[in-house]
């Protein structure tokens, strides 16, 4: 079978290179392992019969906000593409039994942080004010190829509109760790803790350099978006992408493991699989997976790539995570107060020095003593999703380690996963319970999986680390996944690299699927 283009892995960021290059006149085809598209984008009743729980990833607002939904939009909605808006969009409970969160309408937002301080009440106003002029510049490098023209293009027009300062604050941005920046602008502790935990869904503690960013921009982002889940789960962008791409000609071969690369002259002629068959591709064979499986099972070796696949075979994983899912018969209880049922993310990281202990703890191989909790209730907002009066709960426990070493508790002594796994969620369920009393009494099913069960699931996800590799300043940017190698080419000719492994990382924007396709499509 002859292609143009050959796409290994069917998730949201292959498919969008898929979509890209069908759109423009390419015959494509995307070969996926599993029976089902969707990589870490899944939605299935995993506990119990109507209870639909989004396996990995529940936030769809970096899609709504993406290059490729604004072209394709209009097309996605017309194939089944459906939205839930939360304007609840997150909050953070803390130890003394208050909580503070975000919602779309800045009085809110700001009026509880004014509660607290009247001075970071008018810093958090202040940084929303900007964040009006600094957002499409900053969106427009995240969503450039980077190093490019396109990307230069962006500073120049950042520094002609906002000028040099403002140049030299946003590279600070870009170089702080979350307590550095936080400090500088914020004076209560529960304010910094709130924007500090979304480090925590990459991997960056409050001290590690380059972690501002993300909090920065989820906290503004939702202060002037909201948050946006998919009606009835977050696969409703991979059936809708799927459907766009068989609508433009491209196909999908699911259940079809690749067995190989094959090469011809040093370059990417197409992939064999499993069962023997032959895809072969005359112009791109683009792998939306972990450049660890690539170079490392699916390429033999060669003496003149020896650099480069010893590079990225030293490519460092993030930290491990575990997925707890629950079907409820009610909404959790909150101590801290009725209002948070309605928010969509729930965070147990109450101050910086837990979360610090935290990823100390984790990436020195063991099970924290208090884990880091992002709490999602998706019925809150789409009731659709479960049985009427019923609920399911989305746990995310960050940060763990991919090996077990030991427990900073001292109560469990196995080191296996398997074994683990279960008493490990119950510590989670009953530090659920110290938050939302009553809990334990609401959970109809439970559904586990470990960092092991994670990798099992989707083999690009090593160690449980749903980024695809840290996200740390040394493999991000210019660096990822290596230096030299940020455009998404490969030193095999027409092979190219997409994915949460590649710039501008991880995350539901689909953003390397679109740029490479858009860059090879513009040859």
């Amino acid at each position: 079978m002859n292609y143009d283009a050959v796409v290994i892995g069917a998730g949201h960021n292959g498919l969008a290179a898929a979509v890209e290059l069908a759109s423009r006149g390419w015959k494509v085809a995307v070969v996926e392992a599993k029976e089902e598209a969707g990589g870490a984008v899944k939605t299935r009743e995993l506990t119990l019969p109507g209870f639909r729980h989004d396996l990995c990833a529940m936030n769809l607002s970096m899609f709504a906000g993406s290059a490729f939904f604004n072209k394709n939009k209009d097309a996605l909605f017309a194939h089944g593409l459906g939205f839930a808006p939360a304007s609840d969009c997150f909050a953070s409970v803390f130890r003394d039994g208050t909580w503070l969160g975000v919602s779309s309408d800045l009085e809110t937002s700001a009026g509880r942080i004014a509660a607290l301080s009247a001075r970071d009440a008018a810093a958090w106003r202040m940084m929303f004010s900007e964040f009006g002029a600094d957002a499409p510049h900053i969106f427009g490098l995240l969503g450039s190829p980077m190093p490019s023209f396109a990307a230069a293009k962006v500073a120049w027009k950042a520094w002609r509109a906002r000028g040099t300062a403002w140049l030299y604050e946003t590279v600070r941005l870009l170089l702080s760790s979350p307590r550095d920046f936080l400090d500088a602008r914020f004076e209560n502790p529960k304010v910094k803790a709130m924007m500090a935990a979304w480090g925590l869904h990459l991997d960056f503690s409050p001290d590690v350099a380059g972690g501002a960013l993300f909090p920065y921009l989820e906290s503004m982002a939702n202060q002037a978006f909201g948050m946006v889940i998919g009606q009835g789960g977050a696969d409703t962008i991979i059936k809708a992408m799927t459907g766009l791409l068989k609508a433009k000609g491209g196909e999908i071969i699911l259940g079809a493991p690749v067995a190989s690369v094959e090469t011809s002259a040093g370059a990417a002629t197409g992939v064999r699989l499993a069962d023997g068959r032959i895809l072969t591709a005359t112009k791109a064979v683009i792998a939306n997976a972990h450049p660890q499986l690539v170079f490392g099972k699916l390429l033999k070796p060669e003496p003149s790539r020896a650099d480069f696949d010893s590079k990225i075979a030293k490519f460092r994983a993030g930290p491990g995570t575990m997925m707890i899912h629950l079907a409820l018969d009610g909404q959790p209880d909150w101590a801290a107060g009725e209002a948070l049922k309605r928010f969509a993310y729930v965070h147990l990281a109450p101050d910086l020095e837990m979360m610090s202990r935290v990823y100390a703890e984790a990436v020195d191989g063991l099970l924290p003593a208090e884990p880091a909790l992002v709490v999602g209730q998706p019925t809150a907002i789409d009731p659709s999703r479960a049985p009427e009066g019923k609920h399911v709960l989305w746990v995310q426990v960050r940060v763990l380690p991919a090996e077990v070493h030991g427990d900073a508790a001292g109560e469990i002594h196995e080191k296996d996963w398997d074994a683990v796994k279960d008493i490990y969620a119950d510590r989670v369920i009953a530090l659920l319970e110290r938050y939302a009393p009553g809990l334990k009494t609401k959970i109809l099913g439970r559904s586990v999986f470990s960092p092991a069960d994670l990798e099992r699931e989707n083999p690009n996800l090593i160690g449980g680390d749903n980024l695809s590799g840290s996200h740390h300043l040394d493999q991000n940017f210019l660096f990822r996944p290596v230096a030299g190698y940020s455009r998404y080419k490969t030193p095999v000719k027409n092979l190219y690299l997409c994915g949460a492994s590649t710039w501008p990382g991880a995350g539901t924007g689909a953003g390397s699927g679109f740029m490479l396709a858009s860059m090879l499509a513009g040859k």
